[in-house]
């Protein structure tokens, strides 16, 4: 069993993935995105700093990818808190041109050896609750982040979940939900994913908040 979360940044992708690891005693597979020297540019200069930071991404996500098929054998099922068809979404919004054109013939030779989740799910949030977590954590490369680019990148996570067809998919609306301090809500996120995998749903699962 193969989970991905996704979303727009600061919506809870890994906090919800660690949640879920002992609840469904998997595998745990976290986006390496702090290692990336281009980060905190790119937000100061999206334009100018955008290829490197795309591929720098792609790749990183690449090698961790290639891992999920040894970790499927060792553990039974894997969590992740991204899919390595989200940088493509990253890179239409950010790069340009014959950029974009040379990232596009990387990315589909990588992804052609890359394996899919059995679920994708995807944590929907609205831009301003957005912006509150991600001000409310404080990460410094985070501080200059625009309000609209935020914007842009749900409505681009939207269009892709509304044509998405590779994988089944699920869309949790996580304004209201807080799986981190509310056993309530990671219950009721355990509950639907029990039911979209077609497992039955045990009330008994171990749902307290990681430390």
């Amino acid at each position: 069993m193969y989970i991905a979360i996704e979303g727009v940044i600061g919506v809870g992708k890994t906090s919800l993935a660690r949640l879920l690891q002992p609840v469904f005693n998997a595998g745990l597979l976290l986006e390496v995105f702090e290692e990336n020297p281009f980060l905190s540019d790119f937000y100061g200069d999206r334009a100018r700093y955008a290829l490197q930071t795309q591929l720098f991404f792609l790749l990183s996500r690449y090698r961790q990818q290639r891992d999920v098929p040894l970790q499927l054998e060792q553990h039974g099922a894997v969590i992740a808190d991204y899919t390595f068809a989200k940088d493509a979404l990253f890179a239409r919004i950010n790069v340009q041109g014959d950029e974009l054109e040379l990232y596009r013939r990387l990315h589909d030779a990588l992804a052609e050896k890359i394996v899919r989740p059995q679920l994708l799910v995807y944590l929907r949030c609205p831009t301003d609750e957005l912006m509150r977590r991600i001000a409310k954590r404080g990460r410094s490369y985070e501080a200059n982040m625009e309000r609209a680019y935020i914007h842009q990148l749900g409505e681009a996570y939207d269009e892709f979940f509304a044509a998405y067809a590779e994988t089944p998919a699920l869309t949790i609306e996580a304004a209201d939900l807080d799986f981190v301090a509310n056993p309530d809500d990671l219950r009721l996120v355990v509950e639907r994913l029990h039911t979209a995998l077609g497992l039955e749903y045990q009330p008994s699962l171990p749902l307290e908040p990681a430390e």
